[in-house]
């Protein structure tokens, strides 16, 4: 009977033993994944950032094309101003 008692205590020292190395384990790829997300989390910051200065720029020389257009073509672009207001102005009625 005293073998059998030691047998089950020697069984429960065991199950602990794993219990704490699983939970150790746990612990580990956790922290693991926290510091992935981290990474991740600064990568996508880095390329907003990045597409928010291209965006910036290419408005920039958007702005600066029309301001020449006009300087240059100052009817042809009244024109084209009044029929794409024209335009709209007839898809909002509908």
């Amino acid at each position: 009977m005293a073998e059998k008692n030691l047998a089950a205590v020697g069984a429960e020292t065991g199950a602990e033993t794993r219990t704490s190395g699983a939970q150790a384990e746990l612990e580990s790829q956790v922290q693991e994944l926290k510091a992935e997300i981290a990474r991740l989390t600064e990568t996508v910051s880095a390329i907003g950032t990045g597409a928010k200065a291209v965006v910036q720029g290419e408005a920039e020389l958007m702005t600066q094309r029309v301001r020449e257009r006009v300087r240059e073509e100052p009817i042809s672009t009244l024109l084209t101003v009044a029929g794409v207001a024209f335009l709209f102005g007839l898809f909002a009625r509908r």
